[in-house]
């Protein structure tokens, strides 16, 4: 029996079908193993969002082959999409399998059998135009929390991004098999099911014709059984209805918290950037939000350094940001990404400057942060304890996204558990009454 390891780099939709692609390997024989235990095969799940996921994949490549020098090492990803090449010529890997290819693995590498005389890897990689299928995907046994893929590829052009050419035009699963997945998992004991995909909001295309909508996936989850929490991973402004609000705020299951992407507090940025909403739909969407559901947590991805971006544009970001009703930010370098139209955007924000921006933006983050957390001391709010265990303590998030600490009791893992919030320790963790004091029944 040949031993399998995973290594996966990137966003929840990677993980998601990391996961399921594992799974296919156990179900024809195969042993899936950790990294570091000395696996006859080695499958690499790789980003491309920045320059940085590149050099990352080239580490654990080394890695691998430190581990099992015999090992058969394949790629697979959007940086293996995007750059097959370059990939099939890093010493150690054995293959590179695209976005069209990567769910056909086991089939199109015949045993992962090693050929010593070969230079460079195989490569598997078709146009992106030839990844029309869908693959339904989620991830399981890994977490206590579950991702389950509902859409991939995306259609809007945005100047700084590689994706389309990743992932390929947006295409959805149906609200049918979205359903009997969600089943799947809760019969398998998960209780949050997190929504992923490149561009959720716009589920319901199938061979570029819209057939159901993201609103009309939400009602129906809402009715499956067994699972406690959804949560929607993240979620474009221009595609976030009231509708889709107004039925989350109402919701038993849906939790309150939305992710957010602005990726700039400029109008003049947002269309160098070629996003699809102006700040005031922003503007909009959070007061929306925080009208229904006060206590709702609101993330926001804002990229700091794109190119155009001047000082004065910066600032008009960083106080936009100060003064929105938001609980955190996930903050990016721009990183210039070959075929992008930002390349040819002037002027070119010099690297200490991106950085410098990416702090203020990271602490101003901090500060958001706590002021979030400071707003629901003394509130009683459900935590999901999670597996992680850290020096006799273990951790949860509250279904607004607070994340607590509490002693670890092995009786409350995958457990959800009524507790009070109390105070903000140094970590920037909420500590919380003793939960069988307010153990739900």
């Amino acid at each position: 029996m040949k031993k399998v390891a995973f290594y996966t780099l990137g966003c929840k939709l990677n993980y998601s079908e990391t996961s399921t692609i594992s799974r296919m390997f156990e179900s024809k024989g195969y042993e899936k193993v950790e990294f570091n235990q000395n696996p006859d095969i080695f499958i690499i799940n790789t980003c491309s969002v920045t320059e940085n996921a590149d050099k990352k994949c080239k580490k654990i490549v080394r890695e691998a082959n430190k581990i099992n020098p015999d090992g058969y090492v394949a790629i697979i990803g959007c940086y293996a999409q995007l750059k097959p090449q370059e990939i099939a010529e890093i010493e150690g890997v054995d293959a590179v399998l695209g976005a069209a290819e990567k769910f056909q693995l086991i089939d199109l590498l015949d045993g992962f059998v090693k050929q010593p005389s070969q230079k460079t890897a195989k490569i598997y990689n078709q146009n992106i135009e030839e990844a029309i299928d869908y693959h339904t995907s989620y991830s399981l046994n890994d977490r206590t929390r579950t991702f389950l893929k509902v859409q991939d590829g995306c259609d809007y052009p945005c100047a700084y991004c590689t994706i389309p050419l990743a992932r390929g035009a947006s295409r959805s699963d149906n609200i049918e098999n979205v359903i009997k997945a969600a089943q799947e998992i809760a019969e398998s004991g998960v209780k949050e099911i997190v929504l992923t995909g490149v561009n959720i909001g716009d589920f319901g295309l199938r061979n570029g014709k819209r057939e159901e909508t993201f609103l009309d996936l939400v009602k129906a989850l809402d009715k499956v059984e067994g699972i406690e929490r959804f949560r929607i991973s993240s979620i474009e402004p221009n595609l976030l209805t009231d509708e889709i609000i107004e039925f989350v705020s109402q919701s038993k299951r849906f939790v309150p918290h939305f992710h957010i992407p602005l990726q700039s507090g400029s109008n003049k940025i947002l269309g160098l950037m070629k996003r699809r909403y102006k700040r005031e739909l922003y503007v909009d969407r959070v007061t929306k939000i925080k009208q229904l559901m006060p206590h709702c947590c609101i993330g926001v991805d804002v990229i700091v350094g794109h190119a155009g971006e001047t000082d004065d544009d910066f600032l008009e970001t960083y106080n936009f940001l100060k003064d929105l009703n938001i609980s955190y930010l996930h903050v990016f370098t721009y990183s210039e990404r070959e075929n992008t139209d930002a390349l040819l955007i002037k002027p070119v924000v010099p690297p200490n400057k991106r950085s410098e921006r990416s702090k203020m933006l990271h602490i101003l983050s901090d500060k958001k942060r706590r002021f979030f957390y400071e707003q629901q001391i003394g509130r009683n709010f459900t935590v999901l304890f999670e597996e992680d265990v850290e020096n006799g303590m273990m951790q949860g998030f509250t279904e607004n996204y607070v994340r607590i600490t509490a002693k670890y009791d092995p009786i409350l893992i995958n457990e959800t558990k009524l507790v009070s919030l109390t105070l903000i320790n140094e970590n920037m963790l909420m500590e919380i009454e003793e939960v069988d004091v307010f153990e739900l029944h």
